[in-house]
C-alpha cells in the first residue's frame, strides 16, 4: 500500500473520531491544548492499536482466502463508508453522536474509553483488510494512529470554536472515502487500475 493510499485510509477513518471530537470540544466549551491532547491521544491510540488486533485476527485466515481477499477488502470497506454515511445522513444516527459525546464534558478514563473504542472498530476491520493485503501494519498502524491524534485534537478546538455544524460533514466525507478506497483496492487486484 503506498503512502498516499494510507494517508487517505487515515484520513478516512479519523473522520468518526473527528466527529466526537468536535462535540467533546462543544461540550467543554472552553478550548485548552491539554483537552485536546487527552482527546487527540485517546482516539489516535485506539485508531493505531484496533488495526493490529484486527491485522492479528486476519492473519489467522488470510493464507486460506487468498484468492478472494480484495473482495473481502472491498466489502468491508464499503459497509463501512455506507454506515458512516447512513449515520452522517440520518437522523438517528446524528442524534445519537451527538447526544452521547455532547451530554458531558469528561474526559474521564470510563468517558474516553468508551468513545475511543466506538471510534476505532472501523479500524479493526481494516486491519483485518490489512493482513489480506499483506501491508507493513506497524507502519500502517503509526501512521493511522498520529493522522487520528492531530485530526481529534483539531476537532476539540473546531468543537471549541465552530460547534457542530462540522460534525456529520466529517463523517460524510470518511464514508466516502472508505468506499472510494475499497474500490479502488478491487480494480487493482481485478487488474483494471495499476
Amino acid at each position: 500500500m503506498d503512502i498516499v493510499t494510507l494517508f487517505v485510509l487515515a484520513v478516512g477513518l479519523s473522520m468518526d473520531a473527528l466527529a466526537v471530537a468536535i462535540c467533546k470540544g462543544l461540550a467543554l466549551r472552553k478550548w485548552k491544548f491539554r483537552n485536546a491532547v487527552i482527546v487527540g491521544l485517546w482516539f489516535g491510540g485506539f485508531q493505531a492499536l484496533m488495526p493490529v488486533f484486527g491485522y492479528i485476527l486476519g492473519s489467522q485466515f488470510a493464507g486460506r482466502i487468498q484468492k478472494i481477499d480484495h473482495w473481502i477488502a472491498f466489502v468491508l470497506l464499503t459497509l463501512i463508508g455506507a454506515n458512516m454515511i447512513r449515520e452522517a445522513l440520518g437522523e438517528d444516527g446524528n442524534e445519537e453522536s451527538e447526544e452521547a459525546p455532547c451530554e458531558t464534558d469528561s474526559l474521564s478514563f470510563k468517558s474516553m474509553l468508551l468513545l475511543a473504542i466506538a471510534t476505532s472498530i472501523d479500524a479493526l476491520a481494516v486491519g483485518v483488510t490489512f493482513a489480506f493485503l499483506k501491508v507493513n501494519i506497524i507502519m500502517a498502524a503509526s501512521f493511522i494512529g498520529v493522522t487520528t491524534f492531530i485530526i481529534s485534537a483539531v476537532g476539540v478546538y473546531i468543537g471549541c470554536r465552530f460547534g457542530t455544524k462540522f460534525e456529520s460533514k466529517a463523517e460524510l466525507s470518511g464514508g466516502i472515502i472508505l468506499i472510494l478506497l475499497g474500490i479502488k483496492i478491487l480494480l487493482e487486484h481485478l487488474g483494471i487500475l495499476l
